[in-house]
């Protein structure tokens, strides 16, 4: 049972550096990889759990997600909108039309994916506080 925990720790990090990969590299999945750590902590550390599910970067994005409440827009506008910036930019300096061709397929795949995610919209969105006599 030890080697199996350790061996889910090791992976849920190992997943955790592949997703924060991902958030500069386009062709790398982010979401799936913060999935998938949470899956290994949620198997062998409540600890490093709790510590995925409330990081500060990333841990609204991923309960946010797991709990099928979606991505915000804002997030779904900045996601597509540097996809589409970097892969434009890998399309252009790439040696063959055929790796062009391919990033191109994963750059549709991947926006479709995203905008096919449900949008969050917070249910209580902050009130204005009302002051009166000020």
């Amino acid at each position: 049972m030890q080697i199996r925990k350790t061996l889910l720790i090791l992976c849920g990090f190992l997943f955790v550096g592949l997703g924060i990969l991902g958030i500069f590299l386009p062709v790398l999945p982010t979401t799936v990889f913060f999935l998938l750590a949470a899956a290994c902590f949620a198997r062998s550390s409540p600890r490093f759990y709790h510590w995925l599910l409330h990081n500060r970067w990333f841990g609204s994005y991923i309960r946010n997600y797991r709990e099928g409440r979606g991505l915000p827009m804002r997030h779904k506008v900045i996601t597509v909108a540097l996809l589409w910036l970097t892969i434009g930019f890998a399309i252009l300096v790439v040696p063959t039309w055929w790796l062009g061709v391919i990033l191109f397929g994963i750059a549709v795949g991947v926006t479709w994916h995203v905008l096919s995610i449900k949008t969050y919209r917070p249910e209580n969105p902050p009130a204005e506080v009302e002051t009166e006599g000020v």
